[in-house]
């Protein structure tokens, strides 16, 4: 009898050519997708979303019946309104810059709906993700970066505990992008020319500062100062700001000034010059680990944000869900609430959120 596969199927070309593969290969694949947040209207000249707006769920239902698997869709809107839009919200009224891709994965993919999957008989969850799993001598699971290095998402995946690895599947991880939008011709599939977002779902028309306004986070206008308390501008809510901003501080200086850091307390943007952004090292919390909770020192290389390159560096534990990264050299942008993901290689040790 073969496997039962739920694919998570997003309306995009690596999820539906993951569904295509999956019974190609004999499973018994059931398409979901998740109806994640409420449509909004579009100003006319924007560009429409390509990532789990009610589009891209007709998408995954077409997809669905050119492969002729069953499909069904799931409401999950209340459950990412509260795990992850409101932590967004939260996040940016903080004065950190969230992931909210990295939290969906955690809460929404990889928890609710892998137990919905679960629920539903499956054996095994299936997501378009550019990553890998193996398993070691241990008979433990890894989770490894996709083949393709200019696509590998398992950056966003560095959550995924032992448990979840053991009923996860990426089929298209060991693929390169250019070979799956060949197989999406091949496969006849309607979303073969479909073209990626690299957008945040839920904000209309990526303008993150008027959602975050729309939805509770006041203009508190304060000073734009140097790390050594000059006033040189104002500003009108440090939600508008992002650290390593340059473009559009509204303030004359002698030499390019970027945000270096965001006073929430003081309710203050700080800004330097680029060479300000550097960091030594940082400090994560909420760590999680993909194999065994690791301790003490031990060699690694980071990385901070998706498209950063992993930077060689020491960590230290300090706790079994808290660690420091001492890099060799200096890293730019490390910007508090994104995640701090470790690798030994190809293989993910684990990762935490930069305070």
């Amino acid at each position: 009898m073969s496997q039962h596969v739920v694919v998570a199927m997003s309306g995009g070309v690596d999820s539906s050519v993951s569904a295509a593969l999956l019974k190609e290969q004999g499973y018994d694949v059931t398409g979901v997708s998740l109806q994640l947040y409420d449509p909004v209207a579009k100003t006319p000249g924007c560009r429409v979303k390509t990532c789990c707006s009610l589009d891209d769920v007709m998408d995954a239902g077409r997809v669905a019946k050119r492969l002729d698997i069953p499909f069904e869709v799931i409401d999950m809107r209340a459950e990412f309104k509260k795990l992850v839009i409101d932590y967004f919200i939260a996040g940016y009224a903080a004065g950190c810059t969230p992931n909210p891709c990295i939290r969906c994965n955690d809460l929404i993919k990889f928890d609710l709906l892998l137990n919905k999957a679960k629920e539903m008989g499956a054996d095994l969850l299936a997501t378009g993700h550019y990553a890998r799993t193996e398993e070691g001598d241990s008979g433990r699971k890894w989770l490894l970066t996709g083949l393709d290095p200019a696509k590998d998402q398992s950056y966003f995946l560095f959550t995924l505990s032992q448990e979840q690895l053991r009923h996860v599947v990426f089929p298209v991880g060991m693929l390169e992008k250019l070979y799956v939008r060949k197989l999406a011709a091949e496969f006849k599939l309607p979303v073969a020319q479909k073209r990626e977002s690299q957008e945040i779902c839920f904000i209309p028309d990526n303008d993150y500062v008027k959602f975050l306004e729309d939805h509770g986070v006041a203009q508190r206008p304060g000073e734009i100062v140097t790390n050594d308390g000059v006033v040189v501008g104002c500003h009108s809510g440090v939600h508008r700001y992002t650290i390593g901003q340059r473009k559009g501080l509204g303030v004359a200086w002698k030499h390019p000034l970027h945000v270096v850091a965001l006073d929430t307390e003081f309710n203050r943007v700080v800004v330097g010059a680029c060479s300000e952004l550097a960091r030594q090292c940082l400090t994560a919390r909420n760590a999680t680990w993909s194999n065994i909770p690791l301790s003490g020192d031990f060699r690694a290389a980071c990385r901070i944000r998706y498209r950063h390159e992993p930077a060689p560096c020491r960590v230290i534990m300090r706790e079994s869900n808290r660690f420091e990264v001492h890099f060799d050299n200096p890293q730019t942008s490390v910007t508090p609430g994104q995640a701090a993901v470790l690798y030994d290689g190809d293989r993910v040790l684990g990762g935490g959120w930069i305070e």
